[in-house]
């Protein structure tokens, strides 16, 4: 595996009796890079994680992980990363700092280092005034910080983020959305992000992978999905008011549909190509339409999860 390549599987499949979670799946996986999987529930987003990370092992295929192998080097490999489930366990007997200190010394880190490590991580997910409660009196969101906290205690590598947000209000979720930026840009870390918070994965990752019923149905980054998978977009025109209803009439009969017009003179528009916009534009104008603006919107990956949505379904 090269050097530039933190994560590589070939052909993987993982199966359970009759059930395959994960069907000759192959990524690679940049170092630094954040890099997205999304899929519905029973997609093989959590298997997968588990067999990159030597937790499962594979039916068929091969992975490797920072040029280890997860079956053979599991236990060397899983010193150099971080996971958090969707459902994180803590020791709830435990402190918010206890916690920490106990996984810093599972996971080696050095004596000398655990408490101002400690401290940190509990500054940072903004636990610091609850440090020394026992943690099974933490509100849910609070659990979740402290588990991402524990992910992070041996700074690891490569970091599997499984739902890193949920349960978070908005303003720790950005929180949390920064320091992943933070762990990447700045520290070179690799996340792996499952998640799905479809604005999430938009906003934080490099690349994307679509999973369905176990199989790689899309790859590439959120730009590259829109073009590849959504043919139909939208355009935002704002147009004379007093003309507005004379332009939607005007649309209707070419077939242009027009989603959105509660605001006067405003509308959303679909059925119109980037390709097709500059020769609707004229023609609205050739009809002595004011035209002030017209805005086409790039897809998002909300627009190509449910482009794919029909691959995704589980099988009947």
């Amino acid at each position: 595996m090269g050097g530039s390549i933190a994560i590589q599987s070939v052909d993987l499949v993982r199966k359970f009796g009759d059930l395959v979670a994960v069907d000759h799946l192959s990524l690679e996986v940049e170092r630094g890079e954040i890099f997205g999987v999304l899929g519905h529930n029973g997609a093989g987003k959590t298997t997968t994680v588990r067999l990159l990370n030597g937790v499962l092992g594979p039916t068929e295929g091969s992975a490797q992980v920072l040029g280890l192998d997860p079956v053979s080097e599991g236990v060397e490999l899983r010193k150099r990363t971080g996971v958090l489930t969707e459902t994180p366990s803590i020791e709830e007997r435990l402190t918010a700092r206890d916690n920490l200190s106990l996984y810093a010394a599972l996971y080696d880190v050095p004596q000398a280092e655990v408490a101002g490590r400690v401290d940190d991580l509990l500054e940072t997910f903004h636990l610091a005034d609850r440090a020394d409660e026992k943690a099974g009196g933490f509100s849910k969101g609070m659990k979740n910080r402290l588990a991402l906290a524990r992910s992070l205690v041996h700074h690891p590598e490569v970091l599997f983020l499984d739902e890193p947000t949920a349960g978070l209000d908005p303003v720790l979720a950005r929180s949390v959305h920064e320091l992943i930026i933070q762990l990447s840009q700045h520290e070179g870390h690799t996340v792996f992000l499952c998640t799905h918070n479809l604005n999430e994965a938009q906003r934080l990752c490099h690349r994307v992978a679509v999973l369905g019923r176990g199989r790689l149905l899309a790859l590439g980054s959120p730009q590259e999905l829109g073009r590849q998978w959504v043919t139909t977009l939208k355009t935002t025109l704002e147009v004379e008011p007093a003309r507005a209803d004379e332009a939607i009439g005007w649309l209707a009969d070419r077939g242009v549909e027009v989603l959105d017009h509660t605001v006067p003179g405003h509308m959303t528009i679909q059925g119109v190509g980037h390709e097709g916009t500059p020769e609707l534009v004229r023609a609205l104008a050739d009809q002595g339409i004011p035209i002030f603006a017209v805005v086409p919107q790039e897809a998002t990956l909300e627009d190509v999860y449910f482009a794919l949505q029909g691959e995704m379904e589980p099988a009947a």
